[in-house]
């Protein structure tokens, strides 16, 4: 599915700012993989996306989908694949624009290039769909966007974005800015989703747990690097505190608690 050789970030090249955020990263993702990733703030865990997704150019290697390289495929091209979701639940949306324009904007992106029209049927369509966040949205398709909460407007922000059929997600620590009642949500929906539409994800997390509980392949980054690379049954017998003694063993750093080493 996804194919990463050899892949350097380097800003500001040449300059007293330089800064190398990735370095030689190889990483293969097969079709279905669920991978959770976790690191330090600085380990180049949202770099990573911003290459996988077009939104920075590569200083060295390659990247491939489906056996296709798209190094210089430029970021809206990408976008028909890859499905990125953000921390933060205004990115996702339209504020001005009403629940089922967004729907409709997701949606005819999802048809690739087909101009879809909103009419009763796809109203009914988008009801059908809003029924499954749970969240009385089916009776809100008027409304815009900008009235919901940010719980809302992140499981809305994700029922569009399967909508428009990506082959992948990339989500970017898309619950750490809710509440822990809408995150679970938005985590349960996410979840659920993934299976329905049979989804590859890559998921980058501040939390630890959610890094174990999720996904059938665990990432851990540091300095630009892939240290840990753990299967699903390496995963199985994995506790935050084992997994935090891993990195203690791999980089000799002391970190007193899993929080210490995601906010370094």
């Amino acid at each position: 599915m996804l194919r990463i050789d050899q892949v350097s970030k380097v800003f500001y090249p040449g300059t007293v700012n330089e800064k190398t955020a990735l370095e030689d990263i190889n990483l293969t993702v097969s079709r279905g993989d669920f991978i959770t990733v976790v690191g330090s703030n600085g380990s180049g865990k949202s770099t990573l996306f911003n290459l996988i997704s077009g939104t920075y150019p590569v200083t060295g290697g390659k990247l491939l989908i489906e056996g296709k390289d798209v190094t210089s495929t430029p970021e809206y091209r990408r976008a028909f694949t890859i499905g990125r979701i953000f921390q933060d639940p205004t990115k996702g949306t339209a504020a001005k624009m009403s629940i089922e324009d967004n729907l409709i904007t997701a949606y005819s992106k999802g048809m690739k290039g087909l101009r879809i029209s909103l009419n009763a049927e796809k109203r009914e369509l988008f009801r059908k769909e809003l029924k499954q966040l749970s969240m009385g949205l089916e009776a809100r398709l008027k409304d815009n966007v900008g009235l919901l909460s940010g719980g809302q407007r992140q499981a809305l922000t994700l029922l569009m974005t399967v909508l428009s059929r990506p082959k992948m997600l990339l989500l970017d620590e898309h619950t750490a800015a809710l509440d822990p009642r809408n995150a679970q949500i938005v985590m349960d929906l996410t979840m659920q989703f993934i299976d329905k539409y049979e989804l590859t994800a890559l998921m980058v997390t501040h939390n630890m747990q959610h890094a174990i509980d999720f996904g059938n392949r665990l990432l851990m980054m540091d300095e630009g690097k892939i240290i840990l690379d753990l299967s699903a049954e390496e995963k199985k017998s994995l506790t935050v505190p084992k997994l935090v003694k891993l990195f203690k063993s791999i980089k000799k750093k002391d970190y007193v608690s899993d929080e210490d080493l995601l906010t370094e």
